[in-house]
């Protein structure tokens, strides 16, 4: 069975379906839960990860959390008060309802006070199958979904989820709503799955030479990567390094220590220069920032895609990949 916790004055459960899962593992500040759950098997793939957060205002009122640089995701805010959002020069006040974050190669802060906000984790190949828009159109952006999804669809989706326990319960809802819109596979769907797992691969220094082992040229990796993934392959790849360095520094703790960096920077200045581009200030002054909330969500995660590796039987091989890929390395944020 999943450990849970139960819901404390009014709060979520945390936890997650999946079976084996520890929540202790969270490290979940008080005032505050978390859960996370993974799709249904038809949505693999198209879908990293769910997620709902949860605080009381003894914990957010006020407070700024930060989000990581990150893959695209579904947010429905179902908190009593407006959230802000605040992405290089753009500020959202108040957030949409129903949003679609845009892929972003900036870190994002958030105003908000408390409350629940249920989120979906969406892949390249997810945004390829949900959407007609192109990716790089919406990058660093945050839209209302109902610019992208059929407002119907919105309106019963925030409807339903409403009506919830905001809990067990959302996974099942979610995997009803996204299997009633997901597409047919698509022709590109082999590249842009194949260009993901480059990006996510450790190994991967040069982006161009790897696609070209797949049978693509530059100029057709760099369409398929602004259309589907929001940016160049080359900005990715740097992006996914420096944050992959970044969270281990986090998890680490003890401050900013270089030697948590990805072994493809050359010197602690080349880390720095990344760091002004996705963070807008240095490591350290990034690391004072209070991220206890943000580490639990990235232990939380891992902890649930561990347990669902095991579940599946997947072997050893697997969590290499999903903690590449996922927020778990790249994503979490927010509530």
């Amino acid at each position: 069975m999943s450990h849970a916790v139960q819901a404390v004055s009014g709060m979520i459960e945390s936890g997650s379906l999946t079976p084996g899962v520890r929540v202790e593992r969270f490290g979940l500040p008080d005032h505050t839960a978390a859960r996370f759950e993974m799709p249904a098997p038809a949505l693999r793939g198209l879908v990293g990860s769910y997620h709902v957060f949860d605080s009381e205002k003894e914990w957010r009122d006020g407070v700024k959390p930060w989000l990581l640089p990150s893959w695209p995701a579904i947010r429905f805010i179902l908190a009593p008060d407006t959230i802000a959002l605040t992405i290089g020069s753009r500020r959202y006040d108040p957030m949409p309802v129903a949003a679609l974050y845009g892929n972003a190669s900036r870190a994002m802060q958030m105003t908000t006070h408390g409350g629940v906000t249920i989120g979906v984790d969406l892949t390249p190949l997810g945004w390829s199958r949900l959407f007609d828009a192109r990716a790089d159109d919406h990058r660093d952006r945050v839209v209302p979904l109902d610019t992208l999804l059929p407002a119907g669809w919105v309106a019963c989706a925030l409807d339903r989820l409403r009506a919830s326990d905001r809990s067990t319960q959302v996974k099942a809802i979610l995997d009803d709503l996204l299997l009633a819109i997901v597409r047919p596979p698509g022709r590109d769907d082999d590249q842009i799955v194949a260009l993901h797992r480059l990006i996510a691969d450790e190994d991967t220094r040069d982006l161009t030479s790897a696609a070209a082992s797949l049978g693509m040229s530059p100029a057709a990796l760099r369409r398929l990567s602004t259309r589907y993934f929001g940016f160049p392959p080359k900005t990715l790849l740097i992006r996914t390094r420096f944050v992959r360095s970044l969270v281990r520094m986090m998890l680490a703790g003890g401050g900013a220590n270089y030697a948590a960096m990805a072994p493809t920077y050359f010197d602690a200045s080349h880390f720095l220069r990344d760091a002004d581009r996705f963070l807008g200030m240095t490591p350290r002054r990034f690391l004072q920032q209070d991220h206890r909330y943000l580490i639990a969500c990235l232990n939380g995660l891992a902890e649930v895609r561990r347990a669902d590796t095991v579940q599946r039987g997947a072997g050893a091989a697997r969590p290499r990949l999903v903690a590449a890929e996922s927020r778990s390395v790249e994503k979490l944020a927010s509530s």
